[in-house]
């Protein structure tokens, strides 16, 4: 379980951007709002245990349980469903014993360390119909039940980390060929029907996020106010931002403008707040540890390591470019939080926990 390890492979690197850019986080939830930095903090204490506790514990002993852990991902994903708390319209919280959390965010960590096992117990037949179907079937069960919450913007993350777990595994090319054949007109046909005036495909939210998007001017007063004004925020904040909790009357963040900014928009926060220097230095962050966790993943000792590592390296990044993409107004509203640095316990937590089982498959890495 715990090994003996050598310091010398430990990724110090890795670890200082993690609590660097968490620290950044609780730095901007306390201006967003104060009330709920404390939580942030424990928040990050707990992330951190557990991040280090897992770093020095093999994880190819935890993926053992991987039938266990997908069991449990299915059963928590029901219990949202039929027991979770609503709320802005969407059913994603679970309430045990006093605690609440958000159990898609758990999805994302849990369904890595499924699939990682499972590809590795039968890599020989990997890249047969069968063994793809099969992969592609577990992968839709929960994927389906986030959807259903409804969580889009955790489906296409979870979608776009499954397609790296596959790429990541050795998929053959020409089943990457036959895929894109299908999926290119797939995605045009979709994207067509998505936009019809009577489309049951989309709930009427969903669909609004994309119409406000691809109407920028109309929806200022409407749905897009929030890009609007979060957008305002970070062009406000110009190269050196105008000073953290600042008192400035023309502040988008003191005359809220943008609601739960402590969240999802909290890139915006950083913007007027630090300017140009504070969300290059995020965004340089969420970049380096994506890339160092594809450095990782491309020295693992086994399958199960490279496809975990490789999975949370994109999950991490993809998820933090389309929260900036978001609050910068380049993409449609989604309501992803920003890893790491949003308010968000459950977010937060599981980010760290990714993390400690990318630096224990380094731990384990085969020497250069």
């Amino acid at each position: 379980m715990f090994t003996k390890y050598k310091i010398r492979h430990y990724n110090f690197k890795l670890l200082i951007m993690v609590i660097t850019l968490a620290v950044i986080g609780i730095f901007a939830v306390g201006s967003a709002e104060p009330s709920l930095q404390n939580r942030q903090i424990g928040g990050f204490l707990l992330g951190v245990v557990l991040m280090l506790v897992l770093s020095l514990f093999d994880y190819s002993v935890l993926l053992n349980l991987y039938w266990v852990m997908y069991v449990v991902n299915i059963g928590l994903l029901l219990a949202v469903i039929f027991l979770g708390e609503d709320a802005n319209g969407a059913q994603r919280w679970l309430k045990i014993a006093g605690i609440q959390f958000q159990p898609s965010e758990l999805a994302k960590i849990l369904i890595i360390l499924f699939l990682a096992q499972f590809i590795q117990k039968h890599y020989r037949q990997f890249n047969t119909f069968k063994m793809i179907f099969l992969c592609c079937a577990l992968f839709a069960v929960p994927t389906a039940l986030v959807l259903k919450q409804p969580d889009l913007s955790t489906t296409i993350v979870l979608c776009l980390v499954f397609v790296t777990i596959m790429f990541t595994a050795g998929i053959h090319y020409k089943v990457i060929l036959g895929v894109l054949a299908v999926v290119i007109p797939v995605a045009i046909i979709f994207v067509y029907l998505v936009m019809q005036p009577d489309q049951k495909i989309l709930s009427n939210y969903q669909k609004g996020r994309i119409t406000d998007f691809l109407n920028k001017e109309e929806s200022v007063n409407g749905g897009g106010y929030q890009q609007y004004y979060s957008e305002m925020a970070i062009g406000s904040g110009q190269l050196y931002g105008k000073g953290y909790k600042n008192n400035e009357i023309s502040s988008v963040k003191n005359a809220d403008f943008i609601a739960e900014q402590q969240t999802d928009f909290i890139f915006a926060v950083i913007g007027e707040e630090f300017g140009f220097i504070g969300t290059v230095t995020v965004i340089v962050l969420l970049l380096l540890i994506s890339l160092e966790c594809l450095l990782v993943s491309h020295r693992a000792k086994d399958v199960a390591g490279k496809l975990i590592a490789a999975g949370v390296g994109v999950q991490l990044g993809m998820q933090g470019f389309i929260n900036i993409g978001v609050v910068t107004y380049i993409l449609p509203n989604t309501g992803l939080p920003l890893p790491f640095v949003s308010y968000g316990l459950t977010s937060l937590v599981c980010s760290f926990i990714e993390i400690g089982f990318v630096l224990n498959v380094g731990l384990q890495c085969k020497e250069k």
